[in-house]
């Protein structure tokens, strides 16, 4: 089966005053057809520049300077502007964390959802507007035909993030790319828009890479998970074992400090120290200094090990929980 995304050896960098910095660093991973993937890290690890990258949204002084980026066996960075901006939308669609980048204040949600549509098709304003109905009832939306009507100020947030996805999926795209979508909803309609994902994920054989920072959001839905820290993916495997068993100190260290793991009032594990800057990256292991089983050997480069179907990019795996 040709994967729905598959993205080779991803590097982006950009030009500042103190030289230039690679904010996503030999990024590799796959997303078969109807399957979730979390691409998940802390605030500055490069998750949200590597979907940016893959959309083709990197603008001067940013600039994907080499891998490949495959959507359904077409490689993006092959194509013309005209071509890219054709597949955006229609071959592959993306969800910001603030759904009012995708809505236009100005206009109804009818106008601006049928406008998304008639940009790839020749079709009617009515026979868009249906569309755009039916899509807002994919994703729940009660009253879908009102709502078109309505003006993005006029419905809440998780209303508006719905419209978001519902506009993502006007054209039934292979891949979604989400960027933390959720993040400023309250829990019980982020749990309702991660029900609903993870059901036209199922429903629909879309792939979707859900980019977090929230191992807990993304452990309830996800088929797989991609560690990113500093630019890079240090650990990747289903959702189940990483969670399970974490083989990459840095994950460990991001499943331990999840507060639903622990009871009330116990004292909260945490990473010591910040991300580093991506300008300063200590020598070797990028990780090493917050690492509590670092030693000589992680000042040099971390190799990649396979274990059992788990990639993980460190000097020391973590053992195989028993």
């Amino acid at each position: 089966m040709t994967a729905a995304l598959e993205v080779r050896g991803l590097t982006t960098q950009f030009e500042t005053r103190g030289g230039v910095v690679t904010a996503v660093n030999n990024v590799s991973f796959k997303v078969e057809p109807g399957k979730v993937l979390g691409l998940v890290g802390e605030s500055g690890s490069g998750k949200s520049v590597t979907g940016f990258s893959i959309m083709g949204l990197i603008d001067n002084p940013g600039r994907v300077t080499a891998g490949e980026i495959f959507v359904h066996g077409v490689d993006m960075r092959k194509l013309s502007a005209t071509e890219q901006r054709q597949m955006r939308g229609r071959d592959i669609a993306m969800v910001f964390q603030d759904p009012m980048m995708t809505l236009n204040p100005v206009l109804r949600i009818g106008d601006q959802m049928a406008m998304a549509v008639r940009v790839h098709e020749k079709t009617t304003k009515r026979a868009a507007w249906d569309r755009a109905r039916a899509a807002l009832e994919i994703v729940g939306i009660p009253s879908a035909g009102e709502r078109l009507w309505a003006y993005p100020h006029q419905l809440s947030g998780g209303m508006r993030q719905r419209v978001a996805i519902a506009t993502a999926l006007l054209h039934q795209p292979a891949v979604i790319l989400a960027d933390e979508p959720t993040t400023a909803l309250d829990v019980s309609i982020q749990g309702q828009i991660l029900a609903e994902v993870r059901r036209l994920a199922d429903e629909t054989n879309t792939a979707i890479v859900w980019v977090t920072h929230d191992l807990a959001v993304i452990s309830s839905f996800a088929d797989d998970i991609a560690v990113m820290y500093a630019g890079r993916i240090v650990e990747t495997g289903t959702a189940e074992e990483v969670i399970a068993n974490p083989r990459h100190p840095y994950t460990r260290g991001l499943i331990e400090s999840v507060p639903s793991l622990h009871q009330a009032g116990e004292k909260l594990p945490q990473i010591p120290g910040a991300t580093p800057q991506l300008s300063k990256l200590p020598q070797g292991c990028p990780f090493r200094p917050r690492c509590n089983v670092a030693n000589q050997a992680c000042l040099g480069e971390p190799p990649a090990h396979d274990l059992s179907g788990r990639r993980v990019v460190c000097h020391r795996p973590l053992e195989a929980a028993a």
